[in-house]
């Protein structure tokens, strides 16, 4: 792998970490990356690899959350226990993968077949951009009746999991479809936030693994650099991503992630049809 394929590797870890967690679609990014800088691998290989490459963004939520995240505990002695509260979170997350994690699994080609075009990306950009800030405008008192992850149902998780079935589509964004799915139901900002960088986890966790089985273990040397110096960059750039987006909602809302999207989505049409 010479060095100029070694910087794209790098620049598309950076695009994926910062782009899974802000709301405005990993996908949508990965396309125009993709156009303008495309891998020297197969076309099954980056099938693969646009999908593993999270496996690196996932491993920042593990190190940031650790802390809310893992049940297992240990008292004075080492004695180990279980934190119920948190294990309760996770038969929640379970709840809310299920809608998502189902439709994925039986009809991930044909998704992938029929909508993973600039068409497609475009629009979701778009319309998912002018949701965002139609939603947030009317949200702008910030009266929300869910501000901890404590208080999430089994009925939240599970509407919020239904909004997560939106993400199949790409440009849709999952953390864009997940966060706004919450927000619309009274879940606080920072909330949805966290319950979707929860969410993720056994999701990607789940994605990667389908992908990397209907590829095959068969790797060449280079194919395995690929996959580990861009999931890499992404776990670096996503630890960056998580805090600043969090940092962000503190004071600001959606919006700005809203017009973004809109930006971007145009300028996807524009390029496609003067390129192509």
């Amino acid at each position: 792998m010479d060095f100029f394929e070694i910087l794209k590797v790098i620049f598309y870890g950076i695009v994926e970490g910062i782009t899974e967690w802000l709301p405005i679609s990993s996908t949508g990014h990965m396309i125009l990356v993709e156009q303008l800088m495309p891998l020297k691998v197969s076309k099954e290989f980056m099938e693969m690899f646009r999908v593993v490459i999270q496996l690196g963004a996932i491993l920042a939520v593990l190190v940031l959350y650790w802390n809310k995240i893992f049940p297992f505990q240990l008292k004075n002695k080492n004695k180990p226990f279980i934190k119920w509260d948190i294990m309760n979170m996770w038969f929640k997350i379970v709840v809310a993968v299920l809608p998502a994690g189902v439709i994925g699994i039986l009809y991930d080609d044909k998704i992938d077949a029929l909508f993973y075009n600039y068409i497609t990306v475009a629009i979701t950009l778009i319309v998912y951009g002018v949701l965002f800030i139609f939603i947030e405008k009317r949200n702008s008192r910030g009266n929300f009746r869910i501000t901890s992850l404590a208080e999430i149902t089994y009925q939240t998780a599970i509407i919020i999991g239904i909004f997560q079935v939106l993400s199949l589509i790409p440009g849709t964004s999952r953390s864009g479809a997940t966060i706004l799915g919450a927000i619309l139901i009274g879940v606080s900002r920072s909330v949805a936030a966290e319950f979707t960088f929860f969410l993720a986890i056994p999701v990607m966790f789940g994605a990667s693994l389908i992908k990397m089985l209907k590829f095959g273990l068969n790797y060449t040397t280079n194919e395995v650099l690929v996959m580990i110096l861009g999931m890499l960059s992404a776990f670096i750039v996503s630890i960056l991503a998580i805090k600043f987006l969090m940092g962000y909602i503190k004071k600001h809302d959606f919006k700005a992630f809203g017009i973004y999207r809109i930006v971007l989505g145009i300028l996807v049409v524009i390029y496609f049809l003067v390129v192509h």
